[in-house]
């Protein structure tokens, strides 16, 4: 796919309902729309309610979790499970990956420096959980900090949080779905939908759940920012579809 090819209109996307991935917990479908654009062979659709809307991370400021029970007093986020990777090379590419920039962690930035192995089984498809949540959180009392090891790194470098840290846990409240235009064409054209992350994207897990921060039917309290979410997510959005592609984005939304 060509980086020089031109940013071209492309026609608005009818309301259409958010499928439930398969074996997840049944969710009610409303009218989802979408902005689009064109970016050489990917054909980008974004949900425009969540990106227009005002949703903040709320980790370590009300966040209640992701298991069973609320449990905002763990500060854990959704870092209780582990980390998992892409699948095949693309996957063990990103373990790799991950490998490099555990190395360049200091015991004043990781709770678990030192610890033996980052993986959570022999073909390191996902990191670890320790005490509860990932190798990567840090608890509350930590002096170097609570929260992610390598988002504080990355921050202490002076880097961007999308370049240390595993692609689902950057990417999320963000979803991408992708797919060829054509199935019979593998090298051929893609449409890349960004949308939230749903309750039904975490699969069995969703099922039990006690809140989901993106879910307004949960409770909606993560819907408080100060501003829209395509500028509070404007890295994530930037390092998943491009520069040019954002500012076509912002236009369209405004």
């Amino acid at each position: 796919m060509s980086d020089e090819s031109e940013l071209a209109p492309a026609a608005p996307s009818p309301p259409s309902p958010s499928p439930p991935s398969p074996g997840a917990a049944a969710q009610p479908t409303e009218p989802v729309t979408f902005v689009e654009v064109q970016r050489g062979d990917v054909h980008w659709r974004f949900e425009r309610e969540f990106l227009s809307s005002n949703w903040v991370c709320l980790f370590g400021n009300g966040c209640k979790g992701i298991l069973a029970e609320e449990a905002e007093e763990l500060h854990q986020g959704c870092c209780s499970l582990g980390a998992h990777f892409g699948d095949g090379e693309p996957g063990q590419a990103e373990a790799r990956m991950l490998s490099a920039y555990v190395a360049l962690l200091t015991p004043d930035q990781w709770q678990y420096h030192g610890i033996d192995t980052v993986y959570g089984d022999e073909d390191r498809t996902h990191t670890r959980v320790v005490d509860g949540a990932c190798v990567f959180l840090n608890r509350p009392g930590f002096a170097g900090g609570a929260g992610c090891a390598l988002h504080i790194a990355a921050l202490d470098s002076g880097e961007s949080p999308t370049e240390w840290k595993p692609s689902v846990c950057w990417q999320l409240p963000l979803r991408v779905d992708w797919a060829l235009v054509d199935e019979a064409d593998p090298q051929g054209p893609e449409t890349a939908t960004v949308r939230r992350w749903t309750r039904a994207d975490w699969g069995d897990h969703g099922r039990t759940m006690a809140w989901c921060c993106t879910e307004r039917a949960d409770g909606g309290e993560a819907y408080s920012g100060a501003g829209p979410v395509v500028d509070s997510l404007a890295d994530e959005l930037s390092t998943l579809a491009g520069d040019a592609v954002v500012v076509e984005l912002r236009r369209r939304l405004d």
